[in-house]
């Protein structure tokens, strides 16, 4: 893709790399990105045998500033009804973005530096990993625009930091640190800024060499987890389980766990 596009893919050593790239715009979402991600998840689900971990980043040395408020505000001065269905319709298709990057068979990682802010946000809660630099600023920020979130935001926060401290980061809209976000389970890891790169990559990596049915497997679980009782999830895991076992990860897994050896996995 070429550098002034709204968002870039590069696909290296099984690891893709999506980069949001409106570094003028501290990366806001507007429908060029919309459309430049949607490009790059069909990419990535078209070359699945080749990918074993996906990053998302931002560019500039920022994540995500959120949505960009320029085109809602431009949106606003037409007419009430118009304005708002341009909007829901860009709202359904970055929906459809984030329910991709959850279904998506491989896990994905956010990289996270700067600014964190609305949606950015929420694209962040559907990676399955999040590292952030520890200068990394974060809102949810909706509340300062008059509006209620969108991008999954009010799901996964309740799931991840629990109802009292999501309605805190979503009423009162205000910003916290790094530390904060990992003390309340937004992220997973804090790192220093030079470090994040290479903190990241080893993530990718270390993922990307796993069994890869297992991987996806496991990710699907653990996204179904919280809408089932016990007897259902008991059961997904039974065939999982099962299903796994006539891999042949699964083969080299037992293998060199019996020979003490380090597995090598294949790609499945």
């Amino acid at each position: 893709m070429a550098s002034d596009d709204a968002v870039l893919l590069n696909i290296t050593d099984a690891v893709a790399t999506i980069t949001l790239n409106r570094p003028d715009r501290m990366n806001a979402l507007d429908q060029a990105m919309v459309s430049g991600l949607a490009a790059a998840m069909d990419k990535i689900e078209a070359n699945l045998p080749d990918i074993g971990a996906v990053i998302i980043e931002g560019s500039g040395g920022t994540f995500m500033a959120g949505g960009d408020v320029k085109f809602f505000h431009q949106v606003s001065k037409d007419l009430v009804e118009n304005g708002r269905s341009q909007i829901e319709a860009l709202i359904d298709r970055v929906h459809e973005i984030v329910l991709r990057i959850n279904a998506l068979p491989r896990p994905v990682i956010a990289k996270l530096e700067g600014a964190v802010a609305g949606f950015g946000v929420s694209l962040m809660n559907a990676c399955d990993l999040a590292i952030a630099a520890e200068e990394t600023v974060f809102t949810l920020a909706y509340i300062h625009i008059g509006t209620s979130p969108d991008g999954g935001a009010t799901h996964s926060l309740t799931r991840l930091v629990g109802m009292k401290k999501a309605k805190e980061i979503a009423l009162l809209g205000d910003r916290f640190g790094a530390d904060e976000a990992h003390d309340c389970c937004l992220i997973n890891k804090v790192v220093p800024a030079d470090l994040l790169a290479s903190t990241t990559a080893k993530y990718a990596t270390r993922l990307s060499a796993g069994p890869r049915d297992a991987i996806a497997r496991t990710k699907a679980l653990l996204n179904a987890a919280p809408e089932a009782d016990l007897q259902t999830q008991l059961k997904a895991e039974a065939k999982s389980f099962a299903d796994c076992t006539v891999s042949a990860d699964f083969r080299e897994g037992v293998t060199a766990f019996v020979e003490k050896r380090t597995p090598r996995f294949g790609k499945s």
